[in-house]
């Protein structure tokens, strides 16, 4: 869609939307085309007892004197409450209006005050226009995808461009991970994928690609073993952001990216299984927040590491019972297969804080199924033994609208996962607790750098719409780690 802002003047054909505060019964720009339709549009808001409550609409169609013209009521809500994330759900709405019908192009006049609240609403629109429709035919693919074009009239237009470029960065970066997540797995699988990252390089990202024989000398053999299974090669990447001086030490995200996951030999129910070709959600939204922090030039050094794998039954696969030695030395029980993604981190993170020495690491994983009974589709989970870089991601999140939950890690959990055969195991004790056990197990590879583990997996993938997202991938994590550097390391 083709965001554009012009100063104000009147319309004379097309689909205006024009906004509409709070407890006002017409805005200026409203009462000058009511005046010109001879007061349809106060009738019109008078007869749906319109009330401006935000995202609220009267259509007025073809009205006398502009009968070109299909004028839309929008309530802008309460200007003590145009908050971003109030602009954000406004511009949304906006576009889900349009959806369905066979209108392309749409105005939208508002009577807010501050380039920085209208570059908000066109980001919204963004972010609520996305729909991934690659799949289907032309046809479907037109009715779905309106509006093309999107005109904000808006006074002092050039403010409003300067305020929306990195904002049109963001939401590149948004729509561009929703897409990774969204593909069905025999389309992104770990060398696309891998693929997928080399093309931040036009961007200005450093990107190396490992594959088995350079993870094999380096000893991670507990990444591999989730993927020796599969026919597909797993793939460690690196991407590398360098905006600042280069003895300042880099901020570290590593992404879980399980392209598949079937459950490896402890297989999965057939029921909703192809759902788990979003088990790499981690792996994208670190992929996105690198785009992110790279399109509009961050002040920062900036290390994005993905563990890229696929976990499928065969007679290579890993066993119950089989034990792994990880990257780090420490050796691991492999009593699940199907708990898989912090195997993969495990050697990630290691290699991580080993190769870069971070000034912190947050890892981003559709982890645990506990996590979900826990917080629902709410919150992800947030695990950290930093209250520091706790309180930082939880701050970003809130800003953003990507919320936390802070989830606790103490010595009790972490004595579930030692094993009788190996230094750990890769499950707790019984089903209690597990998204905990989980973190336990991977903070024993964080080597004391400064960590959080950000559990996903009931906020990767929306099965309802909600707020600027609709149903499906939801890019979750891009805009919270963006944030995350802009306020704490730039």
């Amino acid at each position: 869609m083709k965001v554009t802002f012009a100063e104000p003047k009147q319309p004379t054909s097309g689909v205006v939307f024009i906004g509409v505060a709070a407890g006002e019964k017409l805005s200026p720009t409203a009462k000058v085309l009511d005046g010109i339709t001879k007061g349809a549009l106060g009738r019109a808001a008078s007869m749906g007892r319109f009330s401006g409550k935000l995202g609220e609409t009267v259509p007025v169609l073809a009205p006398a004197g502009l009968e070109k013209l299909t004028i839309i009521l929008i309530g802008t809500g309460d200007p003590k409450n145009h908050d971003d994330l109030a602009m954000r759900k406004l511009g949304a709405k906006l576009v889900r209006y349009m959806r369905g019908t066979d209108r392309r192009d749409a105005t939208f006049a508002f009577d807010l005050t501050g380039a920085e609240k209208v570059a908000q609403v066109a980001y919204g629109a963004v972010l609520g226009r996305y729909r991934f429709d690659k799949y289907f035919t032309k046809k479907d693919k037109e009715k779905q995808s309106a509006p093309a074009k999107l005109v904000i009239s808006v006074k002092d237009a050039a403010a409003a461009r300067r305020a929306y470029k990195p904002l049109e960065s963001l939401g590149q970066a948004m729509n561009f991970t929703r897409d990774l997540v969204s593909e069905p797995a025999n389309i992104i699988y770990p060398e696309s994928l891998a693929e997928a990252c080399v093309g931040l390089r036009k961007l200005g990202v450093g990107v190396q690609v490992l594959g088995e024989p350079q993870m094999e000398k380096l000893g991670m053999g507990a990444l591999l073993g989730v993927g020796q299974g599969s026919a597909r090669g797993s793939r460690l990447v690196v991407m590398k952001w360098n905006g600042a001086a280069k003895s300042k030490k880099p901020v570290a995200f590593i992404g879980k990216g399980v392209t598949f996951d079937t459950g490896g030999i402890s297989i999965k129910p057939s029921g909703g299984m192809e759902d788990m070709k979003w088990d790499m959600g981690g792996s994208a939204a670190v992929i996105g927040a690198m785009h992110a922090i790279a399109a509009r030039k961050a002040k920062a050094n900036v290390v994005g590491v993905v563990g890229l794998v696929e976990n499928m039954p065969s007679s290579t696969a890993q066993r119950p019972g089989d034990i792994v030695t990880s990257m780090s030395g420490q050796t691991i029980e492999v009593i699940n297969t199907d708990a898989e993604g912090r195997l993969v981190l495990a050697d990630a993170l290691w290699y991580t804080q080993s190769k870069f020495k971070p000034q912190i690491m947050v890892d981003l994983a559709t982890l645990t199924g506990a996590i979900m009974v826990a917080l629902g589709h709410e919150y992800a989970g947030l695990f950290s033994g930093d209250d520091g870089l706790a309180g930082k991601l939880l701050k970003a999140g809130e800003e953003v609208g990507e919320p936390l939950w802070r989830m606790p890690l103490n010595d009790s959990f972490d004595k579930q996962i030692n094993s009788d055969a190996a230094d750990m195991k890769n499950v707790g004790a019984g089903r209690w607790g597990g998204s905990t056990t989980a973190a336990q197990f991977l903070q024993r590879f964080t080597n004391d750098v400064p960590w959080a583990h950000l559990d996903i997996a009931g906020m990767a993938w929306a099965y309802k719409t909600k707020d600027t997202m609709g149903k499906g991938a939801t890019g979750f994590g891009v805009q919270l780690l963006d944030r995350l550097v802009a306020d704490n390391y730039e």
